[in-house]
């Protein structure tokens, strides 16, 4: 985006609740909302030049994702479930998105299809009324079962994928101590560990920004079998965790986002080794890749990590436009061209 652009986006992110428009009135009765989608090539990553290679990051091509509908938007999690194409996504306005990423033959995004819209339900069936129980942040998929992490009245949910619907089946909270947890820093990052993980199958989860005693970031790890336990995350500067996802070997991938009037908007993305991970430890782990408004980059809050038919496992980012004119619905992909040898399979 440009300077001035990026600025006044950056305005809009404080008042972002001010923005959303309300749910239509079919919505209500949780109807499926059927929209067209419209995009926009992004060929270049970096804004005004060819570049394609950042660190071990070869940029794949995106999109600028526009709709028929004005609901679209406030996309805060996202995952493929059919190979890359089929996904499905959250939104921090009650929400589930779905619809297939169209790709070129080489693999970069060419459009989206299928696109639909609707609300999320709670455990009476019914759509959640209001931001405080509707703040959807986080999505894992693991076969049928779908995670959703929720902030404000902080909460992991799991529903059931049948029939084309999806059905709630339990809710509970984080296992932190919740008083920690600031209204609107809970776990906007939920991720099922990959079968080469040392955390294979467990459901993990990182805070956006409720820190610990220490001032790091708040996690947990709930394992198929065994205790769930904390951990914290090291605090880097001033990025907040926005997601997550586990690499093919089983480390873990964190999406981060910074903005403020000094430095403006930025993203990165840091590595985790999933060994380190364990009750009550700290971890940290190398910076991938760290990107400011010279980038094709927005409020970016949503990861989802695949892997391509070579072996090399694939980014997706997509970004949060907050349901304003200023900001922008952005869905971004890198190629991790240098993981360790034994990356690929999983």
């Amino acid at each position: 985006m440009g300077m001035v652009r990026a600025a006044l986006a950056l305005a809009t992110l404080t008042v972002a609740a001010l923005t959303v428009p309300p749910a239509p009135a079919e919505a209500q009765q949780a109807e499926l909302l059927r929209m067209e989608a419209r995009t926009r090539p992004i060929t270049r990553f970096r804004i005004g030049s060819d570049e394609m290679r950042f660190g071990d990051l070869e940029f794949a091509g995106g999109l600028e994702i526009n709709a028929s509908s004005r609901h679209l938007g406030a996309l805060s999690g996202f995952r493929f479930v059919e190979g890359q194409g089929r996904f499905t996504g959250v939104t921090d306005t009650g929400f589930w998105v779905d619809g297939t990423l169209m790709r070129h033959q080489d693999g970069r995004p060419a459009g989206v299809d299928e696109l639909t819209m609707r609300e999320i339900a709670g455990e009476n069936g019914r759509p959640m009324e209001g931001k405080w129980l509707a703040d959807a942040e986080g999505i894992a998929i693991r076969g049928a079962d779908v995670w959703v992490s929720f902030e404000r009245e902080h909460r992991v949910a799991r529903y059931r994928s049948e029939d084309g619907e999806r059905r709630w089946q339990t809710s509970a909270p984080p296992p932190v101590p919740l008083h920690e947890l600031r209204r609107n820093r809970g776990f906007e990052g939920i991720a099922i560990g990959t079968t080469a993980s040392a955390l294979a199958g467990a459901l993990i989860g990182v805070s956006e920004n409720s820190l610990d005693a220490a001032g790091n970031i708040m996690a947990f790890a709930r394992p198929e079998t065994g205790e769930t336990f904390e951990f914290s995350v090291v605090k880097r500067d001033d990025f907040y965790v926005t997601d997550m996802d586990f690499l093919p070997d089983g480390d873990l991938v964190l999406l981060e986002r910074r903005f403020n009037v000094r430095d403006g908007v930025a993203m990165r993305l840091r590595r985790i080794d999933d060994a380190d991970i364990s009750a009550r430890a700290t971890v940290d782990g190398e910076i991938l890749l760290e990107a400011d408004m010279r980038f094709q980059i927005d409020n970016m809050e949503g990861l989802a990590i695949t892997e391509d038919a070579d072996g090399v496992p694939r980014l997706t980012i997509v970004s949060d436009d907050n349901h304003s004119i200023l900001q922008r619905n952005l869905l971004i992909e890198f190629r991790y061209l240098t993981p360790p040898a034994d990356a690929v399979g999983g």
